[in-house]
């Protein structure tokens, strides 16, 4: 099921490879989504906020995780695409040893540092001991999140983006099962719904794992492949660190940017997680459009061709624009359907909060989808510096909203570090990205 994406129209391309992502990003988002419906309508507000104000502290650790992962795979891909299958095997090789490394030293820094990270973010004693038992659990498992993503970022690598989405089918509903039994029979609160999540995460991971080693031969290693390779492990690291200190950078704003939230009390905590959520679930298509222009340029840069690069990226453009109004359209229509989602009573009041979030955030989908095609784009083709700069730039624009809006208390001002930060950081990744294709392009004419 592998797939070459150097040869045949980009558009067919770009939309068969990027399906199976959206449906893939949707199943793996249902392991927190289900957690957020199922606490807040039978844990209660305070449960709904305790696991809210952790998703930050999860994307700053595993963001970090899962970039490095990305960034490992870039190298298959680029070899996949060269066709240098050996290569490919020593790559993959080598990407399990660096994350297995990498594993073990997260988990136990994440974990001894927990509770200095929950009061630094000044998270509200209400919901102080829920938030540091629901963290604390997901990152003891979080080997098992980055096993999955580490097999699903490796079978893309080589154009197969069906079968990691069909593994997700069998783990989301495996969540939902769990947190549904775990909360509601057991009453094992946000405990049981971090323990739901990282048993469907492992679960989706070892399937990954059995369909490499039983159907794909070319990803099948043996134990000479394990052994460090310097230059493999020099290109990976130089790809994966950015990539993951970009997602860090990224998260660190988003810290301050719930910092400030927590300073207006658990309800406004709770209507924000549920925002936040909605977004997310408007952006997937972004997002998998991203991961798409990842896999696709970094197969066309394996074979040098850089006017196809330049016409997938283009036509992503154009998919990103088309859908980033209609998403806005269908959010603000949907919208109480949503927050009903996640919880019961009155829901006046937080669909007040949610309504300033999404309209704020929605008018600034199309940046958004700029930082995602352009920023894939550009590690595909191997450079990494400059969107882990991409980075910096968002969290100077989001830390500067966010404190102003801290001393003003403003709920609208938390709203708009988002947008801000993905107008500044979209400008910037675009200036780069057309700099860098017109490099790509003068070196290849001086080797002609």
């Amino acid at each position: 099921m592998e797939q070459d994406m150097t040869k045949g129209s980009p558009f067919q391309l770009i939309v068969k490879f990027m399906i199976p992502i959206i449906l893939g990003n949707l199943f793996q988002m249902l392991y927190n989504v289900m957690d957020t419906i199922i606490v807040g309508r039978f844990v209660g507000v305070k449960a709904l906020a305790a696991v809210g104000a952790t998703g930050i502290i999860s994307f700053l650790i595993l963001g970090f995780m899962q970039g490095l992962a990305l960034g490992f795979t870039v190298l298959i891909s680029q070899r996949y695409g060269a066709g240098d299958e050996e290569g490919v095997k020593q790559s993959v090789g080598n990407s399990y040893l660096l994350t297995a490394i990498v594993i073990v030293i997260m988990t136990v820094v994440s974990v001894s540092g927990m509770d200095w990270l929950l009061r630094i973010m000044k998270t509200p004693e209400d919901i102080f001991e829920m938030s540091r038992t629901y963290i604390t659990i997901i990152c003891l498992g979080m080997g098992f999140n980055i096993l999955y993503n580490l097999l699903s970022s490796t079978l893309r690598a080589v154009g197969n983006s069906k079968t990691p989405l069909y593994f997700l089918v069998i783990a989301a509903g495996l969540n939902i099962v769990l947190d549904l039994v775990f909360i509601i029979v057991f009453h094992m609160g946000v405990a049981g719904a971090a323990l739901a999540t990282i048993a469907s995460q492992g679960v989706s991971g070892l399937l990954c794992l059995i369909y490499i080693i039983k159907k794909v031969p070319l990803l099948r290693i043996q134990k000479c492949h394990l052994k460090p390779d310097r230059v493999c492990i020099r290109s990976q690291l130089a790809l994966g660190i950015p990539m993951a200190l970009q997602c860090s950078i990224t998260a660190v704003g988003a810290i301050m940017v719930q910092t400030a939230l927590n300073m207006l009390g658990s309800t406004v905590v709770a209507a924000y997680t549920v925002a936040g959520k909605v977004e997310q679930l408007a952006t997937q298509v972004l997002t998998a459009l991203g991961s798409t222009m990842g896999t696709y340029c970094a197969q066309n840069f394996g074979v040098k061709d850089f006017g196809r690069i330049r016409k997938g990226n283009r036509i992503a453009f154009r998919i990103a624009a088309v859908y980033s109004v209609v998403a806005l359209l269908c959010l603000e229509a949907a919208l109480p359907q949503l927050v009903g989602m996640f919880v019961t009573g009155d829901l006046t009041e937080v669909i007040y909060y949610v309504r300033i979030y999404v309209t704020i955030c929605g008018l600034f989908f199309l940046p958004l989808a700029m930082i995602f095609i352009y920023r894939n784009a550009m590690q595909g083709c191997g450079h990494g510096f400059i969107p882990m700069m991409g980075g910096v730039v968002e969290l100077v624009c989001r830390a500067v909203v966010a404190v102003i809006a801290a001393y003003f208390m403003s709920y609208t001002g938390v709203c708009c570090a988002n947008a801000g930060a993905w107008f500044g950081t979209g400008l910037f990744i675009w200036i780069f990205y057309r700099r860098m294709m017109k490099k790509l392009e003068r070196q290849q004419e001086q080797l002609q």
